[in-house]
């Protein structure tokens, strides 16, 4: 089969053994496209020249900037009742012209920004895969070019876009992606890196044609609905020239779409069975608004295996059945919505669920909070620090993001006992990094700039849907817990969706605010959003279904935003300002004014002073510019402490002032090669007097004027050296040149 996709011709063999090898394609198949965007900005789409052993590939080039996609799928169906997709983003130093800093200096595992822009990847392809194709696929984009203008993630989603289009995987895309900004009120698509620096708003939208949302993800600094609204609409109507372009393309080089082995179905009198047998328990389980997420679970496991055993004697395939009860299962939960509009546990389609808060849990935290929304509990904590321990990011990330260093950030940690479950305890996974990293974006905008580095952990203890919302609501909380002045308090919440369609045209539909996480599973979005109640911080759609109509997603933002705003005026009953009265604990800084000819005094014989200091107490020094440094204290009393030490350090014994053109009495300490250190004062930081100011004459070394170390010497003083700080000495002026020597000349 790959003989026939490829030739290898062998030509030109030569006496001496060599051979040339030339490789040609079976088929000259390189296509080339261009899509223009309103702003005049163009999209290159080229197939054909490179990875051509995958099932598909393309290069995306926005700018300079260059993505290689490409696909490979086995060819034979898993026995997993899901697609087992895997998508690989990664971005090379050596697309940015740079070597990886890595002891290996080379690419090792990968970065959370490529975590991120790879889980992107995959929302945005993902609900167009035929719900019955099983075969392992594998998606893996390459960044071969990085100019450090236009980031690369949208680049990448065409091109994995297109690459899929072009393969011969079941596939019913394409999809085009852009990344918007706003500046002045103004939308800008396709923005650059320094126009996001100066943007309100950094949204990627995917759609398909005829307008559906397949995928959106963003993060702005209080930006108002309508104003969202309109990028989102923007971003549609952009995203049909490329799927449009890359239709072309499919079209004029694409492979036929292969042919896939159907799942086995199970006969209809087995299903009328697990219908028969189920439907009326399933209802009795799902109206049972006592159930809670742990009781209704056990509740549905019991009843499948009990329709299981009664099937047993029907020889079909314990999986087949499985999936059959859980299809009617999921059928039977959407029917009910729309039959009562009331959810399982009761609430109408807009109700929260409980929300409890608590604040100051624990003394020596610098803040911290319980936010409790049902049976979803996050725990809270803020931690402060030195700027030195601001988070430092990769090289790649640097140039294509503008930021080097965050001295605010979120870590989301899910362990396996939030829902009842055994796991081992392990690094973050891909889903804990996107969880943290959409929160984080919630809360960014409104943490004013600290003196330090603030670190805020969510850790969910119970989880039962929407625990990423619940972070940034418990997060808000511990901010305000431990002082921090934020402009807003800011919340979270994930609506839902359950839809009907006939001939894949949306028919009807109904939206779920406060999503539970059986919600989550049997619907068709998880549409989270996260801001103040001004305007929105963050926002991800999860679409399960092959589009979203403008319409819902509307709708769906409006009804989270309603939300939040009753979220908020509920933790403001708890909490709505900064605590006034400080812990004992909070951390303190201060800058400390330091002479250049002091600071060998401040930081002790490689730098041991400092190094002591933080261990014994906890204090940073660090140096602002040549005479200032910024002191960080954990705690008062450790502040306190520091400034005994360091008065201590610098005012040992008091420098006498130096006359200008004086004489002083000098002791040798040491003998250099370069001249001799010498100590005019206790209180004085020694000094060299350089061979070239030692005599009159050139030296090679100051013992050949008979000097050792003990000796005195008189040298003068003529000022300090403006850059370093050091003492200007001479010997040299305090001695009389050598007499010259008279030479007699040959008269003849």
């Amino acid at each position: 089969m790959m003989l026939n996709r490829k030739r290898l011709i062998l030509s030109n063999i030569n006496l001496s053994g060599r051979c040339y090898c030339r490789f040609f394609s079976s088929q000259t198949n390189v296509g080339e496209i261009e899509v223009p965007f309103s702003n005049g900005t163009k999209l290159k789409l080229s197939t054909g020249r490179y990875a051509r052993f995958a099932d598909g590939a393309c290069v995306a080039t926005l700018g300079n900037t260059s993505v290689l996609s490409t696909v490979v799928s086995k060819a034979k169906q898993s026995n997993n009742s899901f697609l087992p997709l895997v998508v690989d983003y990664r971005q090379k130093a050596a697309a940015a012209g740079r070597i990886p800093t890595n002891f290996l200096r080379r690419e090792l595992g990968p970065t959370e920004r490529e975590i991120l822009t790879s889980r992107l990847i995959d929302r945005s392809i993902r609900p167009l895969f035929p719900h019955d194709f099983s075969c392992d696929t594998q998606v893996a984009c390459n960044t071969l070019a990085v100019d450090g203008t236009y980031p690369p993630e949208t680049v990448a989603i065409n091109a994995a876009s297109a690459a899929l289009a072009l393969s011969d995987v079941p596939w019913n895309g394409p999809i085009g992606a852009v990344r918007l900004g706003q500046i002045d009120d103004e939308i800008i698509v396709n923005p650059t890196r320094r126009d996001l620096e100066k943007s309100c708003l950094n949204l990627v939208v995917a759609a398909t044609k005829i307008n559906l949302v397949v995928m959106l993800e963003g993060f702005a600094n209080d930006i108002l609905q309508q104003d969202l609204l309109k990028a989102i609409k923007l971003g549609t109507k952009e995203a049909q020239h490329i799927v449009k372009a890359i239709e072309k393309l499919q079209k004029d080089h694409g492979k036929r779409k292969r042919e896939y082995e159907r799942p086995l179905v199970l006969d209809q009198s087995i299903v009328d069975s697990i219908k028969s047998l189920s439907t009326m328990k399933i209802r009795e389980i799902l109206s049972d608004f006592s159930h809670d997420k742990t009781s209704r679970d056990n509740a549905i496991s019991e009843l499948r295996q009990t329709v299981l055993n009664q099937l047993r004697d029907t020889e079909a395939d314990v999986s087949l059945l499985q999936d059959c009860f859980n299809s009617h299962l999921r059928q039977i939960f959407r029917d009910m919505i729309f039959e009562t509009e009331t959810r399982c546990d009761g609430r109408g389609l807009d109700d929260l669920r409980k929300i409890n808060c608590e604040v100051s849990l624990y003394e020596p935290l610098h803040g911290s909070a319980v936010f409790q929304r049902g049976q979803t509990q996050v725990l809270c904590t803020v931690a402060f620090d030195s700027p030195d321990s601001a988070l430092k990011l990769d090289t790649l990330t640097a140039i294509t993001s503008g930021i080097k260093e965050k001295s605010f950030f979120l870590h989301y940690e899910f362990p396996s006992y939030a829902t009842g479950e055994v796991g081992r305890s392990s690094g973050p996974a891909r889903r804990e990094a996107g969880h943290g990293a959409l929160a984080e974006r919630g809360l960014m905008p409104v943490v004013p700039q600290q003196p330090y580095t603030v670190r805020l952990t969510a850790e969910v203890l119970e989880s039962n849907g929407s625990s990423s919302m619940a972070a940034v609501c418990g997060g808000s909380l511990a901010l305000l817990d431990a002082g921090v002045a934020l402009t807003a308090p800011a919340a979270g919440v994930a609506v839902g969706l359950v839809s009907r369609h006939e001939d894949a045209s949306l028919v009807d539909y109904r939206i779920l605010t406060d999503l539970l996480g059986i919600e989550d599973y049997m619907g068709d979005m998880d549409f989270k959003v996260a801001g103040t109640k001004k305007g929105i911080n963050a926002l991800q759609a999860d679409v399960k279904i092959p589009g979203l109509p403008l319409k819902v997603v509307m709708e769906s933002v409006q009804k989270a935003c309603d939300a939040k705003s009753r979220i908020i005026d509920i933790m403001n009953q708890c909490i709505d300002k900064p605590r006034q009265d400080k812990k004992e604990n909070m951390p303190v800084t201060e800058e400390l004014q330091v002479e250049v000819h002091n600071r060998s005094k401040l930081l002790g014989v490689a730098g041991i002073n400092l190094k002591r200091l933080y261990v014994e107490t906890g204090v940073q020094v660090s140096p602002i510019d040549e005479t200032k440094y910024s002191v960080f204290a954990p705690s008062s009393a450790a502040m306190e402490e520091a400034r005994a030490r360091i008065a201590g350090w610098l005012q040992s014994e008091r420098a006498p002032e130096l006359e200008f053109g004086a004489v002083y009495r000098a002791r040798v300490l040491e003998l250099r090669d370069a001249g001799a250190l010498v100590a005019i004062h206790p209180a004085l930081a020694p000094a060299l007097v350089h061979n070239s100011q030692l005599d009159h004459r050139k030296i090679q070394h100051p013992s050949v004027l008979g000097l050792e170390v003990g000796s005195e010497i008189n040298v003068k003083y003529f000022g300090r050296d403006p850059v370093s700080g050091q003492m200007r000495l001479s010997r040299k002026v305090l001695t009389s040149p050598p007499p010259g020597i008279v030479r007699k000349l040959d008269k003849t």
